[in-house]
């Protein structure tokens, strides 16, 4: 889908929406020891959702969204969202409560840097096809380390 010439869909105001109705889950949240677990809870035709949890430690790679944009909300815990500019990583704390918005070439990381658990309700529009996961070179350059698919990788 794409969305030239139409409204793009308010994906934290959505985000919100499906964090706030945890009875409409398909599942429920697990908890995964050695990864975070997430599961797909909506899949419509202006987005989809994930439900994620995160015990402490756990993170993403720095990805993006092949193309996608997003928005996530913290249901529970604390999370850690780092981007990269200028060869920085930057990192702002989200609790529970907090979300955040992201256009199509936003690149980040998310971790777990809290003691307690953590969940987040994840939408993106149009849904994810693609993610492709980098790493830092030693300038603080980023360099693609992977394009993983959905259905292959996910």
């Amino acid at each position: 889908m794409t969305f030239s010439g139409t409204a793009r869909p308010d994906l934290l105001a959505i985000a919100g929406r499906y964090a706030a109705d945890p009875d409409r889950w398909p599942v429920r949240p697990r908890f995964d020891p050695v990864d975070r677990w997430y599961a797909r809870i909506a899949e419509r035709p202006d987005h989809e959702a994930w439900l994620l949890t995160w015990l402490p430690g756990q993170e993403t790679e720095l990805h993006d969204h092949g193309g996608s944009a997003g928005a996530f909300v913290v249901l529970s815990g604390a999370l850690v969202e780092e981007t990269v500019a200028g060869g920085e990583s930057r990192g702002a704390v989200l609790v529970a409560g907090a979300g955040r918005r992201f256009g199509t070439h936003h690149i980040h990381r998310i971790v777990n840097r809290g003691g307690d658990p953590a969940i987040s309700v994840h939408v993106y529009a149009p849904a994810l096809r693609s993610m492709t996961r980098y790493h830092l070179d030693a300038r603080g350059g980023l360099r693609v380390a992977e394009v993983a698919r959905a259905g292959v990788a996910w």
